[in-house]
Parts: structure tokens; sequence; C-alpha cells
């Protein structure tokens, strides 16, 4: 099983508190995350791409770095873990992403895949001007279809004539192109989104639900591998959970209970007026997920909190899934989570015995 980290690209990780770590993304923090990854055998790390916060009192995701020019950065300073930046697909045309790839695989040594946000958060792209209208709910993965045919084309014969509804290449050229296959991971948990990850991706993060609740994806996992299996295609399930951890259960949910105690209600407002403008979402989509008010602190993430021992287990239950090839996890600390995760609770893991003598 893979196991990778979802770093720290905006300000406070994946936790609307004030009361959770208060902290402002730099290269700095998301190198030493990077390179503990490594240097405990984390198999990939990924960076989202958000374009406008939360607000409120916490300023939720105010701050952000930019995913490519941050992953370049990465890829100079690591030697063996995969890298992943995400693309809003509405900000940046498929060529100029497709020779981004090629440089970032080049400093590499092609380690480097991209992950596709279709863009659901219009705010976002309104402060631009490249908001398409409400037809984009709608249609945003036949968007997606054609953005990710035309990187293929590019990436893989260096050349693209593709016509479609959305773009038109005409002897567009590629070169130097990537030394290795690219990987494209998607995000899709909505039906739609279920059968655009089958069809393109090679990963699809599929979201944990719940606290200590390692078993209630199951059925979603279940419906991504359906869909895969119809087109034939080998496309990995990778669980998205955050790691609240400490010596005992009691230190643990203690943590936990603070950081709900301090909520920035202002900024789960935000976050669920955004994913509520889609009247025709499905309830099972990311975005109505992410922001359903159960516990949108922590966007609903499915959440391990507990003892070393005891998160050592669940992510063993985790693995036990069927078909969950990886998990990606986030921390309410990430540096010291990440020690911990390496020093504590990933040589507890049955599930990764094998890979940690494989580092050894």
């Amino acid at each position: 099983m893979d196991i990778g980290v979802f770093i720290p690209i905006g300000n406070n990780g994946w936790l609307i508190s004030t009361n959770s770590p208060q902290y402002r993304p730099t290269f700095e923090l998301n190198k030493q995350v990077v390179q503990k990854a490594e240097q405990y055998g984390l198999d990939f790390a990924l960076s989202m791409i958000k374009l406008r916060g939360f607000g409120g009192k916490s300023e939720f995701w105010d701050h952000n770095l930019e995913s490519f020019t941050l992953m370049a950065g990465l890829a100079a300073v690591t030697q063996r873990i995969q890298l992943y930046a995400s693309v809003a697909v509405l900000t940046l045309p498929p060529p100029i992403v497709a020779r981004m790839t090629s440089t970032i695989d080049s400093i590499s040594g092609g380690r480097f895949g991209i992950n596709i946000v279709s863009g659901w958060a219009k705010a976002e792209y309104e402060q631009m001007g490249l908001w398409p209208g409400e037809e984009h709910f709608v249609k945003r993965y036949d968007y997606s279809t054609e953005y990710v045919t035309i990187l293929r084309e590019l990436w893989e014969t260096g050349t693209s004539n593709f016509k479609g509804q959305y773009f038109q290449m005409e002897d567009c050229k590629l070169s130097p192109r990537p030394q290795t296959y690219v990987k494209v991971v998607c995000a899709g948990q909505s039906p739609r989104g279920i059968e655009f990850g089958a069809a393109h991706g090679d990963y699809n993060f599929v979201a944990a639900k719940g606290v200590n609740t390692p078993t209630a994806h199951a059925a979603t996992n279940a419906a991504m591998a359906e869909a895969a299996a119809r087109t034939g295609r080998d496309v990995g399930n990778y669980v998205l959970l955050m790691v609240i951890a400490d010596e005992t259960d009691e230190a643990a949910m203690a943590k936990w209970r603070h950081y709900n105690e301090g909520a920035d209600l202002a900024a789960m407002t935000w976050l669920a007026d955004q994913a509520n403008a889609d009247s025709n979402a499905a309830a099972t989509s990311t975005a109505r997920q992410m922001a359903a008010p159960t516990g949108a602190v922590n966007f609903n993430m499915g959440t391990l909190v507990g003892s070393y021992a005891n998160v050592a287990r669940m992510l063993d239950e985790f693995a036990a899934v069927p078909a969950t090839k990886g998990l990606m996890l986030t921390f309410d600390d990430f540096l010291i989570g990440m020690e911990q995760f390496g020093q504590r609770i990933q040589p507890l893991m049955k599930s990764r015995a094998a890979k940690l003598a494989a580092v050894a």
C-alpha cells in the first residue's frame, strides 16, 4: 500500500479552527515536510491549488503558494519521492501545463505527475474573470476530458491537432517530452467524477469518512473499482484522511475536541456557500461532502484520533478495505505529525512492513 502526504501549501493545513496550529505556508516548511516524508519511506507528496481563501478569524487558506512552482523547487531537493502538482484547468491552457510538466519531469528525473482540478468553487475564478458561467458545473468534466486528452497527446507524441468543443490545437508541439509516463490524479466522487477518474486517471482520491471509522469509505471505493473495471484500466484508489495522534487515546482526543471548540464558523460558512452553489451536485460529490455541517472543521475528512498503536492498527484496517491502493495523509501539525508517523506509527503497521524493509 502506498502512503503519501497532502502537503500544507495553504495556511493552517486542513483544520478550519482558531485553536489548531496557525502558520503560513512557506517553501521551507513544505521542504521539511517532504524531506521527512522521503526519509521515512513515503511514496508521494501532493500539493493542491487554491486561489481564494475562506476568510474568517483564522484567515483560512487566504495565504497560499502556487502548486507547480512549489513542486519544481521540491523536485530539486528530493531524490526518490513521487511529486504531484495540481492544475486548475480553467486557469492554464493544456499546452502550457504539458510544458511545465516536462520541465519538472526533467528536474525530478521522472518523478512528477499532475492532479486535475476541474473547478467547483466559482469565487476562485470569478475574481479573475475566468468563470465560464453556471453551465460549467454541468460541463466541467467534459472540459477536463478534452484537457487531459491534449496533455496525453503532447506528452506521448509531441504533437496535438485535437479539435473539440473547448480546445482547438493546430500542429501544437511539445519538446522535450517527459522521459517517463506521466501519472494523472483525479478526485471525483460524484457518479460523473468517478466516471472521469476511471477513464483518465491513474489514481482517484476518495475521502474517508467519520472519526475512527476505517472502513466507512468502502462503498465509494467499490464504486470507483467498478467504474475502472468498465474502462478496462487499472485506476488506483487513494483514500484521504487526517491523523491526530499522541501517546494515549485520551491525549489525542483532547486535541481533537480543542480544535472543534475553536471552529471558525465564518470560514466554514464560506465553504458551504461555495459547495452548495451547484444545485445539481450529487450528495456524494467532493464539494458537498467537504461542506456538510456535521464536521466541516476538517472538511468532514475521515480522521484517526488516538494513540500511536491504535492509529497504526486503524491504518492497517484502511489498507484491508478492498480496492485501497494507498492513503494520502494530513496532520494537525505537519512537522510533528510526520515525525510521529515515521517514528511511532509506521513501524507498527503490518501493511507497511515490506516497504520499510525495502527502504532499509
